[in-house]
C-alpha cells in the first residue's frame, strides 16, 4: 500500500499506519516532508527541540535516547511508539514500513491510497514536518 503524506496530520496518519502494519500489510509513505503537525509553531518547535537536545552529560554521542531530525525518521519514530516494538510481532511489523522524502522514481506512476481519517479538521495552526526538521538542523 502506498500513501501520499501530503497535507495529512502526523498523529492520525501514524495511528492508522500502525494498525495496518500490525495486520501484516507493507506500507510505503511518500512526501514525508509534507506531513503536517497541528498546533502553535513555537510549541511544536520547542517540543521537538527539547527531545533532540536531551543527551547524557558524560558521553552524549553514545548514550541515548536519540531522537531523529529528518522528516522520514521522525515519522518512523512516531509509528514505532504506537506499536509493540520490543516484541517480535512489533519488530516484524516495523520492518514493513518504508518512508520516503519526496517521490522516488519507481513510485511516480503508482496509485496512492487515500486516508480520510488523517485529513486536518482545522488548518489555521499547522506546520509541515519538513519545516520542523530544517529548524532542528536536518539536511535532506
Amino acid at each position: 500500500m502506498i500513501i501520499d503524506g501530503e497535507k495529512l496530520v502526523l498523529g492520525r496518519l501514524a495511528s492508522t499506519v500502525s494498525k495496518k502494519l500490525l495486520e501484516g500489510e507493507e506500507i510505503t509513505i511518500i512526501n514525508a516532508e509534507k506531513i503536517i503537525i497541528t498546533g502553535n509553531r513555537d510549541w511544536i518547535y520547542a517540543r521537538y527541540k527539547q527531545r533532540v537536545d536531551r543527551a547524557s552529560i558524560s558521553n552524549p554521542r553514545l548514550l541515548g535516547p536519540k531522537y531523529p531530525r529528518r522528516p522520514d525518521d521522525i515519522f518512523r519514530r512516531t509509528v514505532r511508539g504506537m506499536i509493540p516494538y520490543k516484541q517480535p510481532k512489533g519488530r516484524t511489523a516495523f520492518k514493513n514500513l518504508k518512508v520516503c522524502v519526496g517521490v522516488p522514481e519507481e513510485l511516480k506512476d503508482a496509485e496512492c491510497t487515500f486516508i480520510k481519517e488523517a485529513q486536518p479538521r482545522n488548518t489555521s495552526k499547522i506546520m509541515e514536518l519538513g519545516t520542523v526538521s530544517k529548524l532542528l538542523g536536518a539536511k535532506f
